[in-house]
């Protein structure tokens, strides 16, 4: 066990060190949600009927965004170690190589808490007031990991099963629909009903008003607060399950 956490450790400082170099994709993950949560509550939020602020409405949705875009970038690495001889190298030496994974997983977690706060910080300042307890807040943060995990391990997945960078970035296009489907920007009863079942029963979307409920009160009106944190809480435990076995296998399977 002890030599399996220093592993796992040692591919995470790699991983943090992947990051800071790439910057492109920093700025990215950052820039992109800032510019979608401009866009939406300074054009878009003066037509938008949510019975609240729009700004309290949209914000959880595009932190929960912004983790994604985050999160996206660790499928084009994972591909990058599979397909630059550093995974066999790992083989050759005592290390216990699918902690690679392991360790891009966890720097992607404390990437996306960096560039989630940065979001969070410019929608403080355009006018998002958060009703939160010091309880709410570690809960909110907790739902946020939990969310940023199994998309991550997702990410992970993708990039051991792809054969290009071109196939891992599409990704990203995989995490900007998941969002968009959901209550992030509007309530669902105002979607089309063939879309409204789609949008009611994806896993973004308990985590969204679980977010926002924790946050801003409950500015959507959902009726079991309660049920709802529990049904984000299992999608997510049971996603990421799901998600690290196949990425786990994947990883031992391919040479």
């Amino acid at each position: 066990m002890t030599y399996l956490l220093r592993d796992i450790s040692t591919m995470t400082v790699r991983g943090l060190r992947l990051v800071s170099r790439d910057l492109d994709a920093m700025i990215t993950a950052v820039v992109l949600p800032v510019i979608i949560l401009l866009m939406f509550v300074l054009v878009f939020g003066g037509a938008m009927d949510t019975g609240t602020g729009y700004i309290n409405y949209v914000t959880p949705g595009v932190i929960l965004l912004a983790a994604g875009f985050g999160a996206a970038s660790t499928a084009a690495a994972v591909e990058h170690d599979m397909s630059s001889g550093m995974v066999e190298r790992l083989r050759s030496m005592p290390v216990t190589a699918w902690t690679v994974l392991s360790g891009h997983v966890v720097a992607s977690l404390a990437k996306n808490l960096v560039t989630t706060a940065i979001v969070f910080g410019v929608s403080i300042l355009m006018g998002f007031r958060p009703e939160a307890s010091a309880l709410e807040w570690l809960a909110a943060v907790g739902m946020i990991l939990l969310f940023v995990g199994w998309i991550t391990w997702l990410a992970a997945l993708v990039g051991v099963l792809v054969r290009s960078p071109e196939a891992a970035s599409g990704f990203s296009f995989f995490v900007m629909f998941l969002p968009y489907v959901s209550s992030a920007f509007v309530p669902v009863d105002t979607l089309p009903g063939w879309l409204r079942g789609f949008a009611e029963h994806q896993p973004v979307t308990p985590v969204i008003e679980t977010v926002r409920n924790l946050l801003a009160g409950d500015v959507a009106g959902v009726a079991d607060p309660v049920g709802v944190g529990v049904l984000a809480i299992v999608w997510c435990l049971g996603l990421g399950l799901v998600f690290a076995t196949a990425a786990g296998l994947a990883f031992r399977a391919r040479r």
